[in-house]
């Protein structure tokens, strides 16, 4: 007969694994709460003292870091003088170990309290979890009770190979990693401000995507904390790596402005079009007005409901994707015709944000990573009127719509905004005056008039002359950071022209 330990803090469907494996010729071994569920629910199970000839101590602290446990895991089957000297140790082979460690997750997410958050750093759970992994050749190694059926199923139809049980093996080291990954960076944020001498990111695979940002390069989703699997919701198509990097930052835009109906187009990771309106068909309408030559085989996100009237305006021209918090069964059925487009939606009424704490990028050689950027709750309303001149109410909102638009495209970055709808934008350019003409030569090809509108950057205006520039153009708000050894002359040449000109205090570069 051989034996299984049984030592689980997800105790969900652990009794039915149980008895399916004394059915397959199993005698259980169980520890602590789980030995009390399968004695409570009549399973035949030898508890853990049993086996180790030691009391559990120390509160618990010790239970299972014992050489009957550890011997019976660890030792070879395939050398005779293992073999030999567990028999002279006493020691009995353990051929299936079921273990899924302390909840330390949960505990930090509920309580501040140090000790009870150490108490809930599991020990003999990793130790056994990588016992059982080392010795993959033999021994079986479950950490998720969603493989229980695939492992029963593997044991009864003899398909319980070296292979498969090396596949268990990957995924339990996998399971450890991350859980020391999640100690070690929590230990870090409470006693080192987030920045210790080695930081972890660890994602969950999602899917492989068909290729990277090119065709020769490999690519992949990973999630935080089932962010996609619980959220994202995948329609028609599928999501390609530049697809998932541009719906990105085209809903972190539709969605700064909580549950307004805003829209926003995205193309190469740059937004071409941005508005908010009573209802989305106008929205969209108004969206597009501002750069329609981008937007063709664009990102598109929809802040709230994609409905039929809506997806008929978005048919009448070629869109890569559209992402929502929902589209409608009428409105998919408009959109099926379309072989290229892909649908996503995130199965509410809005966009469902995730809201990362962290940020990180790849650079050559390794990483560099920070505290998450958002524009604060107050940060316009709180900005900080410079000159003579006072914004109305739907100006300042205008100024609002740019501010929050710029801080989520990249760097140097000027953004205009008039009636609630992004009229004109410059992105990625190395000067900022060039960002700023470069917009409003845009806003000229397309027909749009910029007279009245808002400008936004994202970090200071180091000269007057971009604020000659919008005057030139008609623009009669702005708001900016602020901070330049300048900012003097920048003031003055916003009260020459009879602008309003507000300064936040707060940069946003994204780079």
């Amino acid at each position: 007969m051989k034996r299984a330990l049984l030592s689980v803090s997800d105790k969900s469907n652990i009794v039915e694994f149980a008895k399916s494996l004394i059915g397959l010729d199993y005698q259980i071994i169980s520890t602590g709460g789980t030995y009390k569920i399968l004695k409570d629910a009549g399973v035949s199970a030898i508890e853990i003292d049993e086996v180790t000839k030691f009391p559990e101590c120390f509160e618990g602290r010790v239970k299972t870091l014992n050489p009957y446990i550890h011997g019976g895991i660890l030792h070879r089957r395939d050398k005779q003088s293992h073999l030999d000297q567990a028999k002279e140790l006493g020691v009995e082979a353990i051929d299936l170990v079921c273990v899924n460690l302390y909840p330390f997750k949960a505990t930090i997410e509920k309580t501040d309290d140090f000790e009870e958050i150490i108490e809930n750093i599991d020990i003999g759970g990793p130790a056994m979890v990588r016992s059982a992994a080392k010795n993959f050749d033999s021994v079986v190694i479950v950490t998720d009770p969603s493989d229980y059926s695939l492992v029963l199923n593997a044991i009864a139809k003899g398909e319980n190979t070296v292979e498969f049980r090396r596949d268990l093996m990957i995924k339990a080291y996998e399971h450890t990693a991350a859980y020391d990954s999640m100690i070690a960076n929590y230990m870090n944020k409470r006693f080192n401000n987030g920045m210790g001498a080695k930081q972890f990111i660890v994602g969950n695979k999602v899917m492989d995507t068909r290729y990277g940002e090119n065709p020769h390069q490999k690519g992949g989703l990973y999630e935080f904390d089932a962010f996609f699997t619980q959220n994202f919701k995948t329609l028609k198509g599928e999501a390609s790596f530049n697809n998932l990097t541009d719906i990105s930052g085209a809903v972190k835009i539709a969605a700064a402005f909580g549950d307004e109906n805003a829209i926003c187009i995205v193309k190469h990771g740059n937004p071409c079009g941005f508005a908010i309106r009573e209802n989305l068909l106008d929205a969209y309408t108004e969206a597009l007005k501002c750069d329609p030559i981008s937007a063709f085989g664009g990102v598109v996100a929809v802040n709230g409901v994609v409905t039929k009237e809506l997806a008929e305006k978005m048919n009448e021209m070629f869109l890569e994707v559209i992402i929502a918090g929902r589209i409608d069964d009428e409105a998919r059925a408009i959109f099926e015709p379309k072989k290229r487009l892909k649908l996503f939606e995130y199965g509410s009424s809005r966009i469902t944000l995730s809201n990362d704490a962290i940020d990180f990028k790849h650079i050559e050689g390794g990483f560099v990573i920070q505290d998450a950027d958002r524009v604060g709750v107050d940060e316009v309303k709180n900005a900080k009127l410079m000159t003579k001149h006072v914004a109305s109410e739907a100006a300042l909102k205008d100024a609002e719509i740019a501010y929050k638009v710029a801080s989520l495209t990249k760097s140097n970055c000027v953004v205009y905004v008039k009636d609630a709808a992004m009229v004109a934008v410059g992105m990625g350019m190395t000067s900022r005056v060039d960002a700023a003409r470069c917009a409003l030569k845009k806003a000229k090809e397309m027909g749009l008039d910029v007279s009245g509108s808002a400008l936004a950057s994202e970090a200071f205006f180091p000269f007057r002359d971009s604020i000659d520039a919008a005057a030139g153009a008609g623009v009669k708000t702005v708001i900016q950071p602020g901070g330049s050894v300048r900012d003097d002359e920048v003031i003055a040449a916003a009260d020459e022209h009879g602008m309003a000109l507000y300064f936040t205090g707060v940069r946003h570069f994204l780079h």
